[in-house]
């Protein structure tokens, strides 16, 4: 049977729901595979919708014999869990259930534009025959009887709609799903898990990859070049690219996990993938998250700071009971989820004399946090000083306190992994110096009379760290410079909540730019105008703002604008215009440019 496109509709027929979605894995709402749907228009939330629903979907999977498979409503997400080789049938019960649902309630029936099905049968056992056929045929006995083997012998199972692989990265094999074997002619004694981190958070998760990894790579000679990660920079193993791009969900997981070179592997992983698709990994052994900051509302039933929170506390759903949940006790977000957990939980903070950290350690917790100057890493009882936090790199001296999170981080989730306390004070000493060390994160260029900081800074609460760490740097009477510009799928008041960050930090000079690549449905324009809009809110005037349709011209604007003694603060989002422009600062280090200067073409 060839199986309808799930994922996309046409959107002419004004459906009653806004997505469906395959969840492949572990989720925010569920630790299995399962169908998403979210409802929209005015019987979204109406409590008799949802209740017809519930009783329609748990319905037919009784039907099919899905027995463990518990229907649930989650505000205006339908979720319906479902076997691992299910998934296109689940989403089809569920759109039908949802339509069925939906256009017997009367708030629907009182819309202006009424919604139309995708599903049409002429009466009920036509529907519930056609199910049946769907789950026959999609069933796949194979692929069952794997996953039964695997998991019997804790063997981490990959899937995704052409691959499975069984083990992990040096250890591990992939079949393609057109030609897989019976269990028994898998070689199972060949088979391994590897260590897996994975890492999560509003900020911080690309500089906290890269630091478990440097802390892995540094530990022993088995890791040293064989530690594989994937970001939203793209999948490097040992340091070396294997591909560029946004590879921070689970299809980069996957490439990491499937690679014979991989000893052990770090995972960053953002909130689009695990609402998409769900987490690519069933069992890991240290999950991190950094941190709980307001971005990306609106999206798949994410409507709050809590809602975004589970949504980043799913990655605990993957820990084994040994497993290490890293939580930053500073968020009391994610304070207030470090009770309850099966697994063990370490917590960070910029002030190692917390109480929370206090009692943490007293119940034998793991903790890191400042204490008089010096990062303090608490572990099995013993305490071991990592040295001074202005003598580490990445804090900028002490000035960038998000780096010093992000290092205490890092450095639970390296302990937890197994790593030396004297080798994780060695990296934290060192990682940072050399440019190539974390690119694109608090990127530093100090030119002759002119500091320029290169960062990903995506979201108010990161543009305002950032922001905190120029005015630091500002020499004699030197101005602030900001490039500003924002992706096109936050919403308006997102983008004049960054446009107002912006402006408290009371830059001289403000250069908009476009993001052409990453409009996500405005207009192009629509962004600058709404950031414009939001600066002049705040008592900009036209004579301290400029814009620039390319995101390199705009870099080359505010340097060329630049005096002695100022800071050019530069949110680089397009990975090709950072390369740009990283090189275009390299080579006006290399002529010992000052302000006032040309720049080189």
């Amino acid at each position: 049977m060839k199986y309808p496109a799930v994922d996309a509709f046409d959107i002419e027929l004004n459906p009653c729901f806004a997505d469906s979605r395959r969840l492949m894995g572990k989720n925010r709402f569920v630790g299995s595979t399962a169908a998403v749907l979210t409802a929209r228009g005015p019987g979204a939330l109406d409590r008799e919708s949802c209740q017809r629903w519930l009783q329609m979907a748990e319905s037919l999977c009784r039907e099919l014999g899905w027995d463990d498979c518990q229907p649930l409503v989650c505000g205006a997400e339908r979720v319906l869990p479902c076997p691992p080789d299910r998934l296109y049938t689940a989403t089809e019960i569920n759109e039908f259930a949802w339509e069925a649902a939906a256009g017997a309630s009367k708030a629907t029936c009182q819309s202006v534009q009424p919604f139309e099905r995708i599903h049409r049968f002429h009466d009920d056992a036509e529907a519930r025959a056609y199910f049946a056929a769907l789950d026959a045929a999609e069933h796949e006995p194979v692929i069952a009887a794997l996953r039964k083997e695997a998991i019997s012998r804790n063997l981490p199972v990959f899937a995704d709609d052409d691959d499975i692989s069984i083990g992990a990265g040096a250890c591990s094999i992939t079949y393609s799903i057109k030609c897989l074997p019976s269990p028994a002619d898998v070689p199972w004694t060949q088979l391994r898990t590897i260590p897996i981190a994975m890492v999560t958070g509003s900020n911080g998760k690309t500089t906290t990859t890269r630091l478990i990894a440097a802390m892995l790579e540094a530990s022993s000679q088995a890791f040293a070049g064989h530690v594989g990660i994937s970001s939203t920079e793209g999948v490097a193993i040992g340091g070396e690219w294997v591909t560029r791009g946004d590879y921070a969900g689970p299809g980069g997981a996957r490439l990491v996990l499937r690679d014979k070179r991989v000893a052990a592997a770090v995972l960053e992983t953002a909130r689009g993938g695990i609402l998409r698709r769900g987490l690519a990994v069933d069992r890991a052994d240290v999950a991190v998250v950094t941190n709980i900051s307001a971005d990306h509302f609106g999206e798949y039933g994410v409507e709050s700071l809590d809602d975004l929170a589970d949504v980043k506390m799913a990655l605990a759903r993957t820990l084994h009971r040994d497993g290490t949940l890293v939580l930053n006790a500073d968020d009391p977000l994610l304070l207030a989820r470090a009770v309850n957990q099966t697994c063990k939980v370490a917590l960070f903070s910029l002030n190692d004399d917390l109480e929370v950290l206090k009692a943490h350690r007293d119940k034998g917790g793991a903790t890191c946090g400042v204490r008089e100057g010096a990062m303090w890493l608490s572990q099995g009882g013993s305490r071991h000083s990592l040295g001074n936090i202005a003598e580490m790199p990445l804090t900028v001296a002490g000035a960038a306190s998000y780096n010093v999170a992000n290092l205490a981080a890092a450095s639970l989730a390296a302990a937890a992994l197994g790593v030396p306390p004297a080798l994780i004070a060695e990296v934290l000493m060192h990682f940072g110096e050399a440019r190539g060390d974390n690119p694109g994160r608090l990127d530093r260029w100090t030119l002759q009379d002119v500091n320029v900081l290169i960062d990903y800074a995506h979201n108010p609460d990161g543009l305002a760290r950032l922001l905190a760490v120029g005015r630091t740097l500002i020499a004699n009477n030197g101005r602030l410079l900001l490039l500003l510009g924002q992706a096109g799928n936050r919403d308006n008041a997102a983008i004049a909540e960054l446009a107002a960050a912006a402006a408290a930090a009371k830059p001289d000079r403000v250069v908009i730019k476009e993001l052409p690549t990453m409009l996500r449905g405005r207009q192009p324009g629509e962004v600058s105008a709404l950031l414009d809009a939001g600066l002049r809110a705040a008592g900009y005037s036209s004579a301290a703002i400029a814009f620039e349709v390319d995101e390199v011209n705009a870099v080359r604007r505010l340097l060329d604008e630049a005096r002695a003694g100022d800071v050019v603060v530069l949110p680089v989002h397009q990975s090709k215009a950072r390369e740009a422009a990283s090189a275009l600062l390299d080579e006006m280090e290399r002529a010992g440019w000052c302000a006032g200067q040309s720049l080189p073409r």
